[in-house]
């Protein structure tokens, strides 16, 4: 029970980060309303322990009239115990101008993780953490001549740890709706990392309703902070947050006769 109240204190702890470190006098901030349309699926192979993890984000800038990015992340889960999974995968990651301060180019993003996923009941709730490792290849946008066009002139390696606590709060008598409150941070590490160590913050609050044993549809509200390579720049985005989650299961198998 102790490290996991100590758990619980991790997003109060980030959240005083920002707090202190988030108003130096020369940081410029740039405040952006953007819309996220997400489909994450955690699908559980026949009666294996294993699965397969599919998930695509649609990340749209002025709650929808165009790009911030694209975002598509394979992966293969492994359960460990009802409560504990393991998962690794790959992604892919377009990032396209947006903002006050938009990057002069579009530019791609290649990405190992793994990751740790905890759930447990806590207050008479359910809970669930999440920790996650990446791996991350940023392609280094430039022109040839000033004439030319943007290019990729380089990768640039970077890590990534990021700690998530979840949990819901049922509204309804079935259970089927509930509110669906979150948080994660992110800290980059390595000697290639300049500037700024801490990366961003997510905090989540919505309605959720539970579809079918399987699906579950979440809309709400996302505040996301972003503290941009070298620490000049924070940006406040006021997200508008879709989620549709499955846990289908591919290749079902019956039970013995």
């Amino acid at each position: 029970m102790p490290h996991r109240l100590y758990c619980l204190l991790l997003p109060f702890l980030a959240a005083f980060f920002l707090a202190s470190t988030g108003r130096a006098a020369d940081r410029l901030t740039d405040s952006n309303g953007n819309l996220w349309l997400n489909y994450v699926g955690d699908h559980p192979l026949g009666n294996s322990p294993w699965g397969l993890h599919l998930e695509v984000q649609n990340r749209r800038a002025d709650f929808g009239d165009a790009w911030q990015q694209l975002l598509v992340r394979p992966g293969i889960n492994y359960q460990l115990s009802p409560t504990l999974s393991v998962s690794a995968g790959w992604a892919y990651v377009r990032t396209y101008p947006y903002g006050e301060y938009p990057a002069l180019a579009s530019f791609p993003e290649h990405r190992a993780w793994e990751q740790v996923l905890h759930q447990f009941k806590l207050l008479d709730l359910e809970w669930s953490q999440r920790l996650r490792l990446e791996q991350r290849w940023l392609g280094e946008m430039a022109k040839p001549t000033p004439t030319d066009d943007y290019e990729l002139a380089n990768w640039r390696y970077e890590n990534r740890i990021r700690y998530m606590l979840r949990t819901s709060i049922p509204i309804s008598a079935s259970g089927k709706t509930y509110i669906a409150l979150w948080d994660e941070v992110f800290f980059n590490f390595g000697s290639k990392v300049k500037g700024n160590h801490f990366d961003q913050n997510r905090v989540f609050l919505g309605i959720g309703r539970k579809l079918s044993a399987s699906t579950r549809v979440e809309l709400g509200y996302m505040e996301q902070t972003v503290y941009r390579r070298g620490g000049s720049i924070r940006e406040d985005n006021h997200t508008i947050t879709l989620w549709l989650t499955s846990k289908w299961p591919f290749a079902k198998t019956s039970p013995p006769q």
